[in-house]
């Protein structure tokens, strides 16, 4: 694991938990093509409702509203792959190791309990956002999760074959630079 994600691992600075809340919600919003909410003298967990609904405010309107929702997730993976790949250089992440570390301990600033290992298999046994989003609205919203892991890892999908969402007790995903089997 590179230092720097392990010292983040051991304890991560509050201010940069908000800073990257700030960067996610900007560039969601940019996804969604609309303005981000305000998050100005809010704190960390007012910001991190906030994004939550606003996340599935927008979501539903594009499902409501028949908006192309591929288009949408592509536009997402890639807001989220732009961020991944300016931490990947931030963090100095190297190997998939360190690609897992690093969304272990981002995904964790977000009330997430993340576990991925170097052969790709992802397990999320906590989500903070299964209390906001449907099964619909995650599905949208989680091209943001494929697209941090990609950016962290320099390229690759994640693919879930179970969603907390759908009223299993846990995520599972496979995260790959090929076709995951499911």
């Amino acid at each position: 694991m590179s230092l720097i994600v392990a010292l983040l691992d051991a304890y991560t600075p509050r201010s940069l938990r908000q800073r990257k809340l700030e960067d996610l919600v900007v560039a969601t919003a940019e996804a969604f093509g609309c303005e981000p909410p305000a998050l100005a003298g809010l704190s960390y967990d007012d910001c991190l409702h906030a994004y939550a609904t606003f996340t599935r405010e927008q979501a539903e309107a594009a499902i409501r509203t028949g908006q192309d929702l591929a288009a949408i997730d592509d536009r997402l993976y890639h807001a989220a792959y732009l961020l991944g790949r300016d931490l990947r250089r931030l963090l100095r992440v190297k190997s998939m190791d360190d690609v897992m570390a690093a969304a272990r301990v981002l995904l964790r600033g977000i009330g997430n309990k993340f576990r991925g290992t170097p052969d790709g298999a992802v397990t999320i046994r906590r989500c903070y956002f299964s209390d906001y989003y449907s099964s619909q609205v995650c599905r949208v919203v989680s091209a943001l999760d494929s697209g941090l892991l990609a950016g962290l890892a320099g390229d690759g999908r994640l693919v879930f074959t179970r969603r907390i969402t759908d009223g299993f007790d846990h995520c599972a995903a496979c995260f790959s630079r090929t076709e995951c089997q499911a």
